[in-house]
């Protein structure tokens, strides 16, 4: 089922940028899993299926649930991640069990209650299918989903058929990796902020690591990718969760969600969200905007109807081109001495999105942005090793 394709051709860093400015960029050369329908169309039929999808899954501009259920399969259960099936709840706001409005389906959260399927959520399903958007950041929760569906799906020894999608920010790794004291569903594993994988390599590398419970493994089939490689330009057709609305968000999202664990806004209830950061009392910036409830996006944004002060970054790649491909800690910096150096700049859940308590006492510390990258590269280089092993597609 997978397969490895070597391209002819390679891109550079720079070059991927320019596709921020191609709104019309064509994804004609790569070919989803969930678009090889001759490969798992047999192992569909006469199955019962349980499936992890969003309204990202789609498969030739049709949603993957829809799809399959319009050619006869038999769905019996469909499993919600974050943000919901037709991704209608903001980050953080539970999702809730409900029947699906376009084909009446039942639709069980992993994100409510419980994170998990239980024993009953499988025991009528012969195969589970997922297929979700990843961007390739550890604290998209995408990857903890599905590292308990495959824990569930192990327990039950029911099979796993996992459509493999690109990795919009898959040709880069950065970030201190994960310390063990700080794993939650925001970072589950020993892997670095920005890891560099498809979805599907990921989930192999979960198996053969032993990251599930009592290292079992999962019968787990992927169907890979055609035309794809690591440095492959990609638009993603739909946006992969709520408040990442543009490719340029998405490569930002790396080093602007971690103000997430800060006093400061990134641009949550605006039209641009994770491509500006500010806060009502930052000082000496001309750009500035306003919070506002926005329903589906953010309903109570921090600093509701406060004119913050701030950075707008959404030609940021266009202007500095080299920064491509990075985590920029030099913003965090920026933010935390304009706002005075303080311990309360910092909230509880920045070390859970760093992965560590250290990236936090460096800053406070002033410690430069180059010294910490040095601090990160023993981990980084053990953890490229062990990537190494699960690549199916060439760097």
């Amino acid at each position: 089922m997978v397969k490895k394709k070597k391209l002819s051709y390679s891109f550079s860093m720079i070059a991927f940028g320019i596709m921020l400015w191609m709104p019309f960029f064509s994804n004609a050369q790569v070919i989803t899993g969930a678009e090889r329908t001759e490969l798992y169309y047999p192992l569909l039929k006469n199955k019962t299926i349980g499936i992890v999808a969003n309204d990202a899954s789609v498969v030739n501009g049709k949603n993957i649930i829809d799809s399959l259920h319009s050619m006869g399969f038999e769905i019996k259960k469909i499993f919600a991640p974050e943000h919901g099936l037709r991704k209608s709840q903001e980050a953080g706001q539970t999702v809730k069990n409900t029947i699906d409005s376009i084909t009446g389906i039942q639709v069980v959260s992993l994100y409510g209650k419980k994170k998990k399927p239980d024993k009953d959520d499988l025991k009528d399903i012969d195969i589970v299918v997922f297929d979700l958007q990843d961007v390739g950041v550890r604290f998209f929760t995408y990857i903890s989903t599905l590292t308990y569906v495959m824990e569930s799906c192990a327990e039950s020894n029911t099979p796993l058929l996992l459509f493999d999608r690109p990795n919009p920010n898959g040709f880069y790794v950065d970030g201190p990796v994960l310390d063990s004291v700080q794993a939650s569903f925001v970072g589950l594993h020993p892997v670095p902020l920005v890891y560099g994988m498809t979805i599907g390599e990921y989930a192999q590398m979960i198996n053969e690591e032993g990251w599930l419970s009592n290292r079992m493994i999962c019968d787990l089939n992927i169907v890979s990718l055609e035309n794809y490689n690591h440095s492959t330009p990609y638009q993603l057709p739909v946006k992969p969760s709520p408040n990442l609305t543009t490719m340029n968000a998405v490569y930002l999202y790396p080093s602007l969600c971690l103000f997430e664990g800060t006093i400061v806004s990134v641009g949550r209830g605006t039209d641009f969200p994770f491509e500006v950061f500010g806060h009502p009392a930052f000082k000496g910036f001309s750009f500035s905007f306003i919070p506002r409830r926005v329903v589906g996006m953010s309903l109570n944004p921090p600093y509701k109807d406060q004119n913050c002060l701030g950075v707008d970054l959404r030609d940021f790649y266009e202007t500095h081109p080299k920064m491509f491909g990075r985590i920029n800690l030099s913003w965090l910096f920026m933010a935390y001495k304009n706002l005075g150096s303080q311990a309360s700049f910092f909230n509880d859940y920045f070390d859970k999105l760093a992965g560590t308590s250290l990236l936090r006492e460096q800053i406070s510390n002033d410690i430069p942005e180059s010294e910490i990258r040095k601090t990160w590269e023993t981990r980084l280089s053990e953890f490229k090793e062990i990537r190494k092993k699960y690549l199916l597609y060439p760097e």
